[in-house]
Formats: structure tokens, sequence, C-alpha cells
């Protein structure tokens, strides 16, 4: 009898899984992604560069590199850099951590796309403002989808 509860434990679990809700990506998903990092401060454009394909075949693995505009020294240094994808199921895909013990303001990774898709790039420099770049992505094989 010990195995068949256990047995009927696993399956009521599994159930309640698979009716957890998936996480949902949309613009609005991202926007509050963008102000639970800045806090609602204004978010500037320029001083950042974000180096990404606009057509990629394969969204598993997509190189992007983001500069940002700054001479990195102890009054001028980019404090931190953000990341973020419009339609992945978590918006926010990484923020590094910089300061002028840098030397250069760049990054690079690799994303996971999971369909085209608007790509965002924050920086926030060391008196508090914010900037950003953006970039329009095609994928034509996705990545990272749940459901």
């Amino acid at each position: 009898m010990p195995r068949r509860r256990h047995l009927l434990q696993a399956a009521t679990g599994l159930v309640a899984v698979s009716a957890w809700p998936l996480a949902q990506a949309s613009p609005e998903s991202l926007r509050a992604a963008v102000v639970a990092l800045t806090g609602g401060a204004p978010v500037q454009t320029g001083r950042v560069q974000i180096d990404i394909a606009s057509l990629v075949d394969n969204g598993n693995t997509v190189p992007v590199q983001v500069d940002v505009s700054s001479p990195m020294t102890a009054a001028d240094h980019v404090r931190r850099i953000a990341l973020f994808s419009e339609a992945n199921p978590q918006p926010e895909v990484a923020v590094f951590e910089l300061g002028p013990h840098n030397g250069l303001a760049r990054v690079a990774t690799r994303l996971r796309l999971a369909t085209s898709q608007r790509v965002l790039a924050l920086a926030q420099m060391n008196d508090g403002s914010w900037w950003q770049a953006q970039a329009d992505v095609i994928v034509t094989l996705a990545a990272c989808i749940e459901g």
C-alpha cells in the first residue's frame, strides 16, 4: 500500500505543477522589469551602443556586446549595465556591475532569444542617470520557449 500512496501523491504533484501559470512575455513585463531596476528614474537615449545581429538563424546563442561612452574615472564611470529581452519569459537577462577600475565600459555575452524581439541595454552612471539603446532582432529558429 505505501507504494500506491506514493504514486498517487506524485501524480497529484505533477498535476499541480502542470497547472501552474507559465511566465508570459510582453512589452508590459519588459517595462515593469525596467522600472524595477531603475526605480522609476527617467531613462535617456544615448551613450549606450548595443552590437547584436539583426537577423539570427538560431535563438539558442546570440552574441551581444554593449559599450557605454564613459571615461571610467572615479568622477565619471558606469555602475551597472543591464540587458533585457522583450519576448523572453524572463525579461531581465543579465546585470553587470562595473566601476572605475574596469577601465572600459564594455560587456559581452550570449543571449537565448525565444523569438524575434527587441533587446534593450541600460547603463547606470555613477551620478545615478540611466541611458539606453535598443535593437530589433529577427530570430528564425526560436529558443527558451516554456510550455
